[in-house]
């Protein structure tokens, strides 16, 4: 009787790593075969470097099941796990080196919905905060030679002044505290909303959780987000700060940077924009020129 030779059972660590390797080595895509390779070479060396248990395995298992099951059409979890641990922001910047002159990036978070209404000039996008402090926004949208981008469309949210989105002020569907704007033919732009307030990420969630088992804090500084686009640019993902805000230094998804940073100004007295507008004082006015990089 012929005896055919077979190759040894795994029998270590490492033999279970290289078996699992190759594994993937007919992959077709050569991208996907050198991410997936390289995922399963630091799975693998995470959990000997900590001598994963296997109770520790499940509860991570647990874990990320639960973080799936908190995501809803309104909320992304994974989103604000992978923020939180500072994934978001290393991909960002991983992915949008810019230019010098060009806008700096920075993350577009869990509570971008689609569908905000188109605005005009000075149209106000924070009805629903009554009594916030106003904030008159407005710059100029233009290509990295200064060229003006007349017709880009922001889009433009935040939160309120309680700090809450839409989603978390228990209206169901609807949409607040967004809008979208065009810039003019001076590549211009002209956003009224309310002056935004430092907040906490969601904690009611596994995130959450994660946040307080390892005596981190929950806390984000106050800032506006945008997303802008316009043809023939790439489209940019970016917030503005509150230079006076709380948490510039230690905001939990580490998205701060200083070129993101500027002043709100107090205004006592109402300037033309604002009595064309109907601002009460007393109201804050921003500032602040985008400068998109060519597609």
């Amino acid at each position: 009787m012929t005896t055919i030779a077979t190759a040894p059972r795994t029998k270590t660590e490492d033999d279970v790593t290289k078996e699992v390797l190759a594994r993937f080595d007919a992959t077709s895509d050569p991208r996907l075969r050198q991410i997936m390779q390289s995922l399963v070479t630091h799975l693998h060396a995470f959990a000997r470097d900590v001598e994963l248990t296997e109770g520790e395995w499940i509860a991570g298992i647990e874990f990320l099941t639960a973080v799936g099951q908190k995501c809803s059409s309104n909320r992304q979890e994974f989103i604000l796990l992978s923020d939180t641990l500072g994934l978001s922001i290393m991909v960002d910047l991983l992915s949008h080196r810019k230019p010098a002159g060009a806008s700096e990036t920075t993350l577009i978070g869990p509570f971008f919905r689609d569908g905000a209404p188109e605005l005009p000039p000075g149209g106000d996008m924070a009805t629903a905060d009554p009594t916030g402090q106003p904030v008159l926004l407005s710059g100029r949208v233009t290509g990295l030679d200064g060229t003006p981008i007349a017709n880009a469309l922001l889009d433009v949210w935040q939160s309120s002044s309680e700090g809450l989105y839409d989603s978390q002020m228990g209206e169901g569907e609807e949409l607040h505290m967004r809008a979208k704007y065009r810039t003019d033919s001076d590549g211009r732009y002209l956003v009224r909303t309310t002056r935004p307030k430092h907040y906490p990420v969601p904690t009611d969630g596994p995130v959450g959780r994660m946040l307080e088992v390892t005596n981190r804090h929950p806390w984000r500084p106050p800032h506006v987000h945008f997303v802008i686009s316009a043809p023939g640019y790439e489209t940019l993902v970016t917030h503005i700060f509150d230079k006076a805000g709380q948490y510039l230094d230690s905001d939990t998804v580490f998205a701060v940077k200083d070129s993101l940073i500027t002043e709100f100004a107090e205004q006592t007295t109402q300037d033309e924009t604002a009595k064309r507008l109907g601002v009460p004082t007393p109201y804050a006015v921003v500032h602040y020129d985008f400068v998109l990089k060519s597609a």
